[in-house]
């Protein structure tokens, strides 16, 4: 049999996936293999009767939802017009990665494995499903995984044994050569180069109205109420969106790298694809090296493996390069979360630990080792009813210690929370996209809704909004630590509460001895929520941390329905799981 030409195909939210199948694709060339690596909307997807060998990389998002690189493929394979036997010719495994702490763990491999053993897929084997909450992260599922994978592989293609492998210290080719510009002798036909189209909505760059902080400054957390102005963006929203934004990096860590790999941060360059990868979208051409790293490489974040593994294969330092084959290697993932995970080390300052192997590097290298900086998203706060030409996000700036000398700091969070709109017109290209609350369109319906902390930003949106649309049977359960610390838009309810429009219920844990939180609340209320849910057909909606309140609300819902409606628990559970798929139960946590 002939030597296999292999298709990665990936669905990544946050580039975990994507990474994965980088790696997989570093694999097949170091034996000798044809592969080509995509987004699975990047991908023809009719093309895939015609596929012989295919790896499929994903992961789930939100409440078992495929991410948004892979959102137009998924439609396609789920259409019942497909042939059952369409894909009788394709060899293929799904790899996927998820986290465990989340109701829906892995539903998207599973789904897709699945469905394409409906449609005559040949499954080399099983779905690997990664757990992100494995003492050693997903790569303890990876590793076996991938080394079942290439044995079926082998065993299907016979000719590959034949072939000597290159080393795994070998470099491999860059994606990308980087060709640097004489300063005011630039090729006209390098400034015109054309993109290839990006696959998200085209940012629009929208003007800061005002930063403010909204907790008291004697208070651990700063939280802040950002505001931007989005006349003539055309951008429209509903309760429940979502806004996307690209961060940037600190000005001093931008510094810091180009000094570390001596790049002078104001040298422009254009970038030529190696390979059949095509020139990132968000790059100009050409491009400064301040914008590469300031806008672009993800230097701020903890790297991944594979990281390690690349760089390793650039050192010609004994001690350093023995060291970065110990990260990369399976033995040695105790010792590199105890390194890097754990302590939260970014890549920056990796490359400061490891100064040799750092000097050697070549700035052909550079997209190949650092990822993209991935979009961040925020639940919106507010109401275009109630802000017209407005949008408000509410944003708690992640800063924690470590083990580490300097505290570690939220890529997005901090970069927002730096921006000042008194110091001139400040722009951020933001866009939206639909979120997974929807609410209902019935004005009768009422509405209970459980936001901690600023999982309550989706909630003022739905309040503002439905307000302004006459809805006024609104219930909201709201916790944070202090009543007089971190209570966001109490004087905005407490207006609501006295005009009739709604009714408010309040955990403020560390203002007694004991912890109150939400869901003691929604225990206490039960006659109410009982009458709303049971006789009123009431939508009950959680937003918040993912690790515990979710489950502790579901669970104190299933005592309310079994002190006030006499079932079982059984019976209890029955009821949520009804109304979760009928959309009466609907909730949006993050990590």
């Amino acid at each position: 049999m002939s030597r296999p030409t292999l298709l990665v195909l990936y669905g990544s939210q946050t580039g975990t996936a994507q990474d994965t199948a980088q790696r997989i694709t570093r694999q097949a060339q170091r034996r000798k293999m044809m592969v080509q690596v995509l987004p699975l909307d990047s991908y023809n997807v009719a093309n895939l009767i015609s596929e012989s060998l295919v790896v499929f990389v994903c992961s789930t998002t939100g409440q078992g939802d495929p991410p948004d690189n892979m959102k137009n493929f998924w439609r396609f394979l789920f259409r019942k017009s497909l042939p059952a036997d369409s894909l009788s010719q394709l060899d293929c495994a799904v790899l996927g990665l998820g986290d465990s702490s989340y109701p829906k763990f892995n539903f998207v491999a599973k789904k897709l494995h699945k469905r394409l053993v409906q449609l005559g897929a040949s499954m080399l084997l099983p779905a690997g499903l990664a757990d992100d909450q494995h003492d050693l992260g997903s790569d303890a599922v990876i590793d076996q995984w991938l080394k079942l994978f290439w044995a079926k592989v082998f065993a299907l293609y016979p000719s590959l044994s034949d072939v000597i492998p290159l080393r795994e210290d070998e470099p491999l080719p860059p994606l990308f050569t980087f060709h640097f510009l004489d300063k005011g002798n630039e090729k006209t036909e390098d400034r015109l180069q054309s993109h290839p189209v990006p696959l998200q909505p085209r940012p629009f760059p929208c003007r800061l109205v005002s930063n403010n902080r909204v907790t008291d400054t004697s208070h651990f957390q700063e939280t802040r109420l950002i505001e931007f102005d989005i006349t003539g963006s055309n951008i429209e929203f509903a309760a429940g969106d979502i806004v996307m934004m690209h961060p940037q990096n600190l000005p001093e860590d931008v510094e810091q790298f180009c000094q570390l790999l001596r790049l002078d941060p104001e040298a422009e360059f254009t970038l030529r694809a190696t390979g059949n990868t095509a020139v990132p979208a968000r790059l100009p051409q050409p491009c400064s090296v301040r914008h590469l790293v300031e806008s672009y490489l993800d230097i701020a974040a903890v790297p991944r493996r594979s990281f390690f593994e690349l760089l390793s294969t650039f050192s010609s330092n004994e001690l350093e390069r023995e060291k970065l084959q110990e990260f990369s290697s399976a033995a040695g993932q105790d010792e590199l979360h105890s390194y890097c995970n754990r302590p939260r080390r970014t890549a920056l300052e990796v490359l400061a630990d490891f100064p040799h192997t750092t000097a050697e590097l070549k700035a052909d290298y550079l997209l190949d080792l650092f990822p993209e900086i991935q979009p961040r998203s925020f639940s919106i706060a507010s109401s275009l009813q109630a802000h017209p030409n407005r949008l408000q996000i509410l944003v708690a700036v992640v800063r924690y210690k470590t083990k580490l000398y300097k505290p570690r700091k939220g890529l997005c969070s901090t970069w927002l929370a730096s921006l000042d709109a008194e110091q001139g017109d400040v722009f951020v290209p933001l866009w939206v996209k639909k979120g997974s609350l929807k609410f209902p369109k019935d004005p009768h319906t009422p509405v209970i809704m459980v936001g901690p902390g600023t999982g309550v930003a989706p909630f003022r949106s739905a309040l503002q909004e439905r307000n302004a649309e006459g809805k006024h049977s609104n219930v909201l359960f709201f916790g944070c630590r202090s009543e007089s610390k971190d209570f966001y838009f109490r004087s905005e309810w407490e207006e609501m509460v006295k005009a009739g429009h709604l009714s408010l219920f309040t955990a403020f844990s560390r203002d007694q001895e004991a912890k109150v939180y939400v869901q003691h609340r929604v225990r206490e209320n039960a006659e109410l929520l009982w009458e709303l849910i049971a006789n009123k057909n009431a939508c009950f909606y959680i937003a918040g941390n993912a690790k515990e309140m979710p489950s502790s609300v579901c669970d104190a819902l299933k005592e309310v329905f079994q002190r006030e409606g006499g079932v079982s628990s059984e019976d209890a559970k029955q009821m949520l799981d009804v109304m979760e798929r009928t959309g009466r139960l609907q909730s949006e946590t993050w990590s």
